[in-house]
């Protein structure tokens, strides 16, 4: 019944309805009613392409199913599922709707197959993401949210410059470009998706966005937008060498700055720029292991991420804490929290029996083939980072040190909340246990031509956990982090540009008053000058008198002397000159 039913609408039907009922309705829509999408997605057979027509002689290809659109689909319908889950105790009715919103236009992009879906749920997607960020009642979220919104118009535009110079060269259909030609089209195109995807240094509003989400709302959003963005470059720009920098620089970066980080949320959000760095690089190497390494990358780290989300919007449900240096002690307060986040922990540092591990080192292992020795060894530096900042940094001063007393239980966490973190950290555990079945063999791009489980591999894991252990045990009592602002590249529109923004508003704002007070001025001139036109020839100033009089002004005998005089010259020496 639900084969070639578009999941992406089922989505956003999903969140229509339920906004519009009561609450105990909407909990049964959010929990029951997404599983009719996963089932939609794992039901559409490969090579599936339903189309109409649109504008006589347009193609609207809506909804088109091959190996990596089936992948991305997949995956985005079950964290949709697991997601409306996580946020069914969530009483808001505009939250419900763009979330699932969020999710079907994500859906949406990855089944489209011509330009003009392509950027209309690409377009969706941000317009119901940031009301995920407004929905916050935080005074900081409503200026996140309006970064977040102009950054996204950027993306957009960028896009939709792109895409009516391949409208108007006759290109439809969404395919790859890396062949040429290499015009303003593939650059606008590519620099809206680099965005999209957090490249640095165009990341700063996925740090500066995501923790001013709401605690529900961050957990779709850490794993859609950026998600789709690997989607596009691996459809439209797989083997762009360009990106293969890119990516080194985002996996090292973003882990850098996690280390440093002291709010939970804005850590996380650092991390998923280091590992979207990951596929980035995956995808600028080019390999057919390097594309299958960073589309499995992508599916594992929508699992893990998503999961350490809620762990993390758990506790500050249950506490209002959002400070490591202010936590301590959850793993006896919470333990269910404390177990699930472990396994996401592992996850994202590659630890050996979780979904990070069989999917992480793909494209390590593509770039060593690809001999680029240098981007392999950065890549494993950047999981060092993970390793510190997550694994040790996390789950120590967060759930193993002693409680500090600072972050008093407000609540209980959620039923649903625990039943959707043990899902997705089930999940997480059976893909790195079982990858042949659970993963590999969906790969879009051939064989995967990797084993994880090898003693290599295995032994490699295990002495960057030692290399990251030690110096955390070395200089632990330095690092606890501590409250501070991380500048990034960020402080340059929210400083700089805002004062030069600001400082050109206030001289158009006094150029148009000018200007404003200079037009008033002429037309209340021009009013008293048609009201007496003589008053050009008056000696006295007209401004004198608003209405005209004849006693008043009545002109002398030279004026008109002058007027005859000035003509007669004139008349004589046009005819002097003519003869």
């Amino acid at each position: 019944m639900l084969e070639n039913v578009h999941p992406g609408l089922i989505f956003i039907l999903v969140g229509f309805f339920a906004s519009l009922c009561g609450e105990k309705a909407r909990k049964m829509i959010l929990a029951c009613c997404p599983f009719l999408a996963v089932g939609s997605m794992l039901n559409i057979s490969l090579g599936t392409d339903l189309s109409f027509t649109f504008l006589s002689d347009y193609t609207i290809h809506y909804l088109y199913v091959d190996k990596l659109s089936w992948i991305f689909g997949a995956i985005f319908c079950i964290l949709g599922a697991v997601g409306a889950i996580y946020s069914c105790h969530n009483k808001s009715a505009i939250e419900a709707l763009c979330s699932m919103a969020y999710v079907g236009s994500s859906v949406g992009v990855v089944l489209a197959h011509d330009w003009i879906t392509f950027l209309f749920f690409w377009e969706l997607e941000a317009v119901s993401s940031v009301f995920l960020i407004w929905n916050d009642p935080r005074p900081t979220s409503r200026a996140a949210g309006m970064r977040y919104i102009l950054v996204h118009t950027l993306s957009g535009n960028c896009v939709l410059f792109g895409v009516i110079m391949k409208l108007v060269q006759g290109e439809f259909i969404v395919q790859n470009l890396v062949a040429g030609p290499h015009d303003a089209a593939f650059w606008t195109i590519l620099i809206g998706f680099c965005i999209n995807a957090a490249v640095v240094p165009l990341h700063a509003w996925l740090t500066d966005g995501y923790p001013a989400a709401t605690l529900t709302g961050s957990v779709f959003m850490s794993s859609c937008t950026t998600k789709v963005a690997v989607y596009a470059l691996l459809r439209v720009f797989g083997g762009t060498e360009l990106l293969i920098g890119f990516g080194v620089l985002m996996a090292l970066y973003g882990a850098s700055y996690a280390v440093m980080e002291n709010d939970m949320i804005k850590l996380l959000s650092y991390h998923i720029v280091s590992q979207v760095g990951y596929m980035v690089a995956g995808v600028g190497i080019g390999t057919m292991m390097s594309m299958n390494g960073a589309t499995a990358h992508a599916f594992s780290h929508i699992l893990y991420k998503s999961l350490l989300f809620m762990c993390c919007n758990a506790l500050i449900y249950a506490t209002g804490v959002r400070k490591i240096n202010e936590l301590g002690g959850m793993a006896k307060r919470y333990p269910l929290v404390f177990v699930c986040f472990a396994i996401g922990a592992f996850s994202i540092s590659g630890v050996p029996l979780f979904n990070g591990f069989v999917s992480k080192m793909i494209t390590v292992t593509a770039a060593e083939e690809a001999h680029m020795g240098m981007v392999a060894l950065l890549l494993e530096l950047a999981s060092i980072g993970t390793l510190l900042s997550i694994c040790f940094k996390m789950l120590y001063f967060i759930f193993l040190r002693p409680d500090k007393g600072m972050a008093p239980e407000k609540r209980g966490i959620e039923s649903n909340m625990s039943v959707a973190m043990v899902i997705g950290a089930g999940l997480c555990t059976v893909i790195g246990l079982f990858p042949e079945i659970t993963l590999y063999q969906f790969l879009p791009f051939g064989p995967v031509g990797y084993v994880p489980y090898t003693v290599g591999h295995v032994a490699n894991q295990v002495i960057m956990c030692c290399i990251a252990v030690i110096p955390f045990l070395m200089f632990l009592p330095r690092m606890e982090p501590h409250t501070a602002e991380s500048l990034d590249t960020d402080w340059v529109y929210r400083r700089p540009l805002k004062a030069v923004f600001t400082g050109i508003a206030c001289l158009c704002f006094g150029l148009c008053r000018g200007l404003g007070h200079a037009w008033g001025v002429a037309v209340r001139q021009s009013m008293f000058l048609m009201a007496n036109p003589m008053q050009f020839l008056d000696a006295k100033p007209f401004y004198q008198k608003k209405h005209y009089s004849p006693d008043n002004y009545r002109t002398s005998i030279a004026d008109t002397i002058m007027i005859i005089l000035t003509v007669l010259f004139i008349c004589i020496f046009y005819f002097r000159t003519s003869l």
